[in-house]
C-alpha cells in the first residue's frame, strides 16, 4: 500500500544541495535558534504589586490606618491580612492565566521547508541555520534572511520592514533593478505573495534585519477582551451606586448617633463586599481556561476575544478541501476526449497496479492515457519517490495524486524529466487556474498544461480522438466534465503543444496556444467521517453553514450532500453570479447571500465580498481560509479561522483561530467551548452581583428600622474573603454542561445582565438580604445580644452565598440534576469556605477579632433551613424558565 510521509527527494541546483543533519545541528549549537528576543513576562512579585493598584485597595489601606490611629489594632491588622490574602489569590489567578496563554502561543510554531540530507522536509523555523536551503511558495512567510538561488515569477511583500505597500519583484537578476543585491535577497518577516523560490539562509534570529528592529522595540501590551472591558465598566458603575448607598447609610447612622469610625468602616466593608472588583480577573481566567480547552480540541486561539465571538457565531463560511473533506486526493477515473472511460483503483499498491482498459484497442487506450498522464507529471511541482520501502511524497495533494496515477500507468517523474529537460515553468496561481511547463526537445519546445477543465477546453483548439488529432468539440467535452462533476469528482483537464526552439528564452503565458486537449481526470476527496454529525450539531445549535469553494458547482454540490449540508438547487451560486450581483449593488448581493448555501468557482476577492454581505445581513460570521488571498476575508469576518496544516502564514496571521487538524468538526467543537465560556462568565456575574447587592440590602433595611449594624466592618471583609475569589474562579473554570449546541446562539447585542439575569439577581438579593434581615431582627427582638445575633447572621450569609454558588453551577438545570463532581474545584471551594468559617469560631485570636463564637445545633439547623430557601426560589424560577422555553420551541 502507498504510504505518503512528509519527506521526499526534491530537485536541487548542482551548486546548492543543502546541509546534512549533522552540519545543521553543529551550526544550531554554535549560532543558537532562529528566534527573536521576547520580553520576559512579569514576575510573580510584579503581578503581586499590581494587585494593589485599585481604588478599593486604597480605601482599605485608609481604613486600616484609621483603625491604627484610633487604637483598634486588631481591626487594622485584620484589614492588612485580608489585603495580603486577596492580593495573593489575585496574583495566582492572573499569573496562571498569563502562563497558560503563553504556553498556548508556543503551540503555534512557524515551520519551514528545507533540503536536509538531500531530501525535502519541514522543520520548525527556529531550527534553521545559516547555509540551509529553504523552499518557498506563494503564501509563505520568509523565516530568515535568504540569498536567492532560484526563483520563478517571485513577488514579495516587504511592507512590514520597508513600508513599501506594493509587492516587490525578486530574482537573481531583475531587469531594471537599481540594486541587484536587494533584488536577490529575501528578508525575514516578509511574505511571498506570488511564485516559487529557493534560497540559502544568510542570517537567523537577531542577526536578521527583522531581528535588529525587534531588539529595539518592546512588545505592546495586549488590550482587554471586549467582554472584560464591558464588565470593568459595569463594575465601575456598580461602585458608584454602592458608594451612594454607603453615603446614605453613613448619614442615617450619623443621625442616629453611631460612632463615626464604625460608620466609615461599615461603608468600607460594604464597598469591598458589594463591588466585584475581581470580576475582570475572573473573566480573564474563564477565557484563558477556554483557550486551553480549545487547544486540546485542535483549536489554537490567537486572540482572546475570539473565544467570546466564536460562541456567538451564527454562520460558518467554510471551504471544502481539507476542512469538510480528508484532503487526500486520488485519481479514480480518466475520461479521454472521445468519451472513452478508464478506471483506476483508489489507494492501490503503486508497484502492482496498472491501468485497466478493455476492448480491441486496449493497447491504444493505455497509450493515450499515458500521454495524458505524461502531461500531468511534467506540469507538476510535487514529488513522489521510494525511500526505505515506502512511497514518500511532498507537494500539493492534487499533484501527488497525479504522480501516483502516473506510477499506476508505469510512468516515473524522474525518467520523464530526464527525457524532457525543463526549460521554464508557470506555477499554479488561483487567478490562472492552470499550471504549465516547457521542455526542451530535439528541435522544438514541448508544452504541457494541467488545470481547470473549462479553462483548458477554451485554451485548446484541437483534441485527441481515437489516437488522432481532430478539431475540438467543446460542447461534448463540457458535457463530459459536467457528468463527472455531478458525481462529486474534481475534474482537471490536460493538454500539450509545441512551439519553436527559438522562443526558449522568453517562455510564458502567451505561448500557451494551439494546444491539443488530451482528456480529463476525475479526482475524489472523500468527506471526513465526523463532518455529517458536526453539521447536525450546527443545525441543532442554530448555526448556519455555507460552503465557499473554488471547485465546480456540481462537484461542490455532491460533496455538500455527502457532508450533510441541507440545500436546494437554487441555493448554489457561482463566482460569476457574485460578480454580477456586486456590480448591481450591495442590496442585490445581500439578497443572494440570504439564500445561498453553496458558493462555487469563487475567487478569494469574491470570498471577501460574500463575508461582508453576510455581516450586513446581521450574521456573526466565522470564515475559514488557508491561502494568501484569504487574508482580507479572514480579517473582515468576526472570527477568522485559518487551517494549521495547509494554511499559509498569511492566512494564520490574519486569523483569530488556527485549526491544527484542518477539520470542520474542530470548528464546531470550538463554538461549543466558546458558548461554555460565556455561560461561565454569566454564572460568575450572577453570583458576585447578587451576593454583593444582598449585603447592601441588609444594611439598608436594618438602619432605617432602628436596628444596630447587622454586621461589623471586619465581618464584612471576612465574608468577602471566604465567599468570593476562589468560588469566582471555580465557576469561571467550570466544564461545559454538554448542551451548549442545543440552542441558538445569543444575540451579539444581548447584554450580560439581560432580563433573565436581572430577574435572578433581584430574586437572590431579596431572598438573601431579606431573610438575613428578618433573622437578625427576630433575634434582637427575642433577647439575643447584638454580638450573638451578628454571629448567626454572618453564618447565615456564608451559607446563603455557598448555596448561591452551587445554584449558579448551571443556569438552566436543577441543582439536583447537576453532576457536582464534574466541577470538583467548585465543590471544594464551597466546602473550604464553610470549613474555614467554622474553624474561625474556635480560633481564639480570630474569633475575638471577628466577633465569632460556637453556636448550638438548633441554631445550625435553623441557619441551614433559612439558607435553603434560596434553593426553593431558584428551582421554581428555573422550572418556569424551562417550561417557557419548551413552549416556545414547540410553537
Amino acid at each position: 500500500m502507498m504510504n505518503l510521509t512528509a519527506q521526499t527527494p526534491a530537485p536541487t541546483t548542482p551548486a546548492v544541495i543543502g546541509l546534512t543533519s549533522i552540519e545543521a545541528e553543529e551550526r544550531l549549537a554554535e549560532l543558537g535558534p532562529n528566534t527573536l528576543p521576547e520580553p520576559e513576562p512579569p514576575s510573580p512579585l510584579r503581578v503581586f504589586l499590581i494587585q494593589f493598584r485599585n481604588p478599593i485597595i486604597y480605601i482599605l489601606l485608609l481604613a486600616s490606618a484609621l483603625s491604627f490611629a484610633t487604637g483598634r489594632i486588631e481591626d487594622g491588622l485584620f484589614i492588612l491580612v485580608v489585603l495580603l490574602i486577596n492580593a495573593s489569590i489575585g496574583t495566582y489567578q492572573e499569573y496562571s492565566a498569563d502562563r497558560a496563554a503563553a504556553a498556548l502561543r508556543k503551540l503555534e510554531q512557524p515551520s519551514a521547508r528545507v533540503i536536509r540530507d538531500g531530501v525535502a522536509c519541514r522543520i520548525e523555523a527556529k531550527r534553521l541555520v545559516v547555509g540551509d536551503l529553504v523552499l518557498l511558495e506563494s503564501g509563505d512567510r520568509i523565516p530568515a534572511d535568504l540569498m536567492l538561488v532560484d526563483a520563478s515569477d517571485l513577488r514579495c511583500d516587504e511592507s512590514l520592514l520597508t513600508g513599501e505597500s506594493m509587492p516587490v519583484a525578486k530574482g537573481r537578476t531583475v531587469e531594471g533593478s537599481s540594486d541587484e543585491t536587494a533584488s536577490s535577497m529575501l528578508l525575514a518577516g516578509s511574505l511571498v505573495t506570488r511564485g516559487r523560490a529557493k534560497g540559502v539562509v544568510t542570517a537567523t534570529g537577531t542577526a536578521t534585519m527583522l531581528g535588529g528592529i525587534a531588539a529595539e522595540l518592546g512588545r505592546a501590551s495586549s488590550s482587554l477582551p471586549p467582554l472584560v472591558a464591558r464588565l470593568a465598566k459595569f463594575t465601575n458603575a456598580l461602585a458608584v451606586f454602592v458608594g451612594l448607598a454607603a453615603l446614605v447609610l453613613v448619614v442615617a447612622g450619623f443621625m442616629r448617633g453611631l460612632p463615626l469610625h464604625d460608620l466609615v468602616m461599615m461603608s468600607v466593608g460594604l464597598a469591598v463586599s458589594a463591588v466585584p472588583e475581581g470580576l475582570p480577573i475572573a473573566i480573564s481566567v474563564a477565557l484563558a481556561v477556554s483557550m486551553r480547552r480549545m487547544a486540546a480540541r485542535n483549536v489554537i486561539v490567537r486572540s482572546m476575544p475570539a473565544v467570546e465571538a466564536l460562541g456567538s457565531t451564527t454562520i460558518i463560511a467554510t471551504d471544502k478541501t481539507g476542512t469538510l473533506t480528508s484532503n487526500v486526493q486520488t485519481v479514480t477515473e480518466i475520461r479521454l476526449p472521445d468519451g472513452t472511460d478508464i478506471a483506476l483503483d483508489a489507494h492501490a499498491d503503486l508497484d502492482k497496479c496498472e491501468i485497466r482498459a478493455s476492448g480491441l484497442d486496449s493497447d491504444l487506450v493505455r497509450e493515450r492515457a499515458r500521454r495524458l498522464l505524461r502531461a500531468a507529471l511534467l506540469a507538476n511541482e510535487g514529488t513522489l519517490a521510494r525511500r526505505d520501502d515506502l512511497w514518500v511524497a511532498a507537494g500539493d495533494t492534487v499533484d501527488v495524486a497525479l504522480l501516483a496515477a502516473g506510477r499506476k500507468a508505469g510512468l516515473g517523474q524522474e525518467e520523464l524529466n530526464d527525457r524532457y529537460p525543463l526549460a521554464a515553468r508557470i506555477a499554479y496561481e488561483p487567478e490562472h487556474k492552470y499550471a504549465a511547463s516547457f521542455h526542451h526537445g530535439s528541435d522544438r519546445i514541448h508544452v504541457f498544461v494541467k488545470g481547470a477543465s473549462e479553462v483548458l477546453i477554451e485554451m485548446s483548439d484541437r483534441m485527441d480522438s481515437a489516437g488522432n488529432v481532430v478539431e475540438i468539440d467543446r460542447a461534448s467535452l463540457l458535457a463530459q466534465k459536467e457528468e463527472m462533476a455531478a458525481r462529486g469528482l474534481r475534474v482537471l483537464a490536460f493538454a500539450e503543444g509545441e512551439i519553436g526552439a527559438s522562443l526558449a528564452g522568453s517562455l510564458g503565458h502567451g505561448h500557451l496556444v494551439d494546444l491539443v486537449l488530451l482528456g480529463l481526470a476525475g479526482l475524489q476527496d472523500p468527506v471526513r467521517p465526523e463532518v455529517p454529525n458536526a453539521m447536525k450539531d450546527c443545525h441543532a445549535a442554530g448555526v448556519e453553514v455555507v460552503m465557499v469553494t473554488g471547485d465546480d458547482p456540481r462537484t461542490a454540490a455532491a460533496i455538500a450532500r455527502d457532508a450533510g449540508l441541507s440545500f436546494h438547487a437554487g441555493q448554489v451560486v457561482s463566482g460569476h453570479d457574485i460578480d454580477e450581483a456586486a456590480r448591481a449593488g450591495d442590496q442585490r448581493l445581500d439578497e443572494i447571500t440570504r439564500e445561498a448555501r453553496i458558493y462555487a468557482r469563487v475567487q478569494p476577492t469574491q470570498k471577501s465580498a460574500i463575508v461582508a454581505s453576510l455581516i450586513r445581513n446581521g450574521h456573526i460570521v466565522a470564515v475559514t481560509g488557508d491561502g494568501v488571498n484569504d487574508g482580507p476575508a479572514l480579517k473582515k469576518a468576526h472570527v477568522g479561522v485559518a487551517m494549521g496544516l495547509r494554511g499559509t502564514e498569511v492566512a494564520k496571521e490574519s486569523a483569530d483561530l488556527v485549526v491544527t487538524d484542518d477539520n470542520f468538526a474542530s470548528i464546531v467543537a470550538g463554538i461549543a467551548e466558546g458558548r461554555a465560556a460565556y455561560r461561565n462568565i454569566r454564572k460568575v456575574v450572577l453570583m458576585s452581583v447578587a451576593t454583593g447587592a444582598a449585603e447592601v440590602l441588609l444594611f439598608m433595611l436594618a438602619l432605617p428600622f432602628g436596628l444596630p449594624m447587622p454586621l461589623l466592618p471586619v465581618q464584612l471583609l471576612w465574608l468577602n474573603l471566604v465567599t468570593n475569589g476562589i468560588q469566582d474562579v471555580a465557576l469561571a473554570g467550570g466544564r461545559p454542561e454538554g448542551d451548549e449546541l442545543a440552542g441558538p446562539p445569543r444575540s451579539p447585542l444581548e447584554p450580560v445582565l439581560d432580563r433573565t439575569m436581572i430577574r435572578r439577581v433581584v430574586q437572590s438579593t431579596v431572598v438573601i438580604g431579606g431573610a438575613a434581615f428578618l433573622a437578625f431582627q427576630w433575634m434582637i427582638a427575642h433577647g439575643y445580644g447584638v454580638p450573638e445575633a451578628r454571629n448567626i447572621t454572618l453564618l447565615i450569609f456564608v451559607m446563603f452565598e455557598n448555596v448561591q454558588t452551587l445554584a449558579c453551577s448551571s443556569e438552566r438545570r436543577s441543582i439536583f440534576s447537576v453532576d457536582i463532581l464534574r466541577n470538583r474545584f467548585l465543590l471544594l471551594s464551597v466546602l473550604a469556605a464553610q470549613t474555614i468559617h467554622i474553624s474561625a469560631m474556635y480560633v481564639p485570636w480570630l474569633s475575638g477579632t471577628l466577633g465569632l463564637s460556637p453556636i448550638t445545633p438548633l441554631e445550625w439547623g435553623l441557619s441551614m433551613l433559612i439558607a435553603s430557601s434560596l434553593v426553593l426560589v431558584t428551582e421554581v424560577d428555573k422550572f418556569v424558565s424551562r417550561r417557557s422555553r419548551d413552549r416556545s420551541s414547540h410553537a
